[in-house]
């Protein structure tokens, strides 16, 4: 999402846990810095958030895209329950988004006269919890799916120019998987259906360039639309 932002010219700030990492990856596509932010650290996001809106005042775009997926089985027979990375990967997933997303819109984005966005990226586990050795994970991308659309809501309702957008990747060929006994299965050559990342964002810019709240890539298109159909009306209805 950064090439393709960068490749619109945007400026781009990336945000992440290693520094060497954020240097070589900014370097590489050309971003305009970096901040070094474990967002499972709530704590330290205030201070994150000061730094960047002083530093760079006519930031109007955050991405919520830092997750980790942990398996985690109760009865294995192939992983055992950390309730300790539990936690971390609720932290990173859901405590992580929140802490950001309000305290950017409060002490920032709703300053802005022009607006802003706030995209998060979500999962279709989130709307069908097949992986079933991650219900961690799948239970804090359908938290995210939720905050997703009631934060649209209030700010809607508000008259807010911040606008939200949720991403619903399907499986796509990353490292996502790099905690599971083969942190390949989610590759073509080991005959899986994930998408590529030209794939997914192919995607992701149709969904951008339509304006659309809801952006979902791939076999994510159909568990989206059931929820659409499903229950898009009734959550209209309900919020009048």
């Amino acid at each position: 999402m950064a090439v393709e932002l960068i490749r619109r010219g945007k400026k781009i700030l990336l945000a992440g846990r290693s520094e060497k990492s954020l240097a070589d990856t900014a370097k590489e596509i050309n971003a305009a810095g970096y901040y070094v932010l474990d967002t499972g650290d709530t704590d330290s996001i205030p201070a994150f958030i000061e730094k960047i809106t002083t530093e760079h005042p006519d930031l109007d775009c955050l991405i919520n895209n830092a997750g980790v997926q942990r398996p985690f089985q109760v009865h294995g027979p192939d992983y055992d329950f950390d309730l300790s990375k539990a936690d971390q990967e609720i932290a990173i997933n859901i405590r992580g988004p929140l802490h950001l997303s309000v305290g950017l819109c409060q002490k920032h984005f709703n300053t802005l006269e022009n607006g802003a966005v706030i995209m998060n990226v979500t999962s279709q586990l989130g709307f069908i919890p097949f992986s079933v050795i991650n219900p961690v994970y799948n239970g804090t991308k359908a938290w995210l799916h939720s905050f997703s659309v009631n934060l649209r809501t209030q700010l809607e309702k508000a008259g807010s120019k911040v606008k939200v957008v949720e991403i619903v990747p399907p499986a796509v060929e990353t490292d996502l998987h790099r905690e599971r006994l083969d942190p390949d299965d989610n590759k073509r050559h080991k005959g899986s259906k994930a998408l590529t990342i030209e794939e997914f964002m192919a995607d992701v810019v149709e969904g951008w360039e339509n304006d659309s709240d809801i952006v979902a890539a791939g076999n994510a298109k159909a568990a989206v639309r059931a929820w659409q159909e499903a229950f898009g009306d009734k959550y209209a209805e309900a919020i009048k």
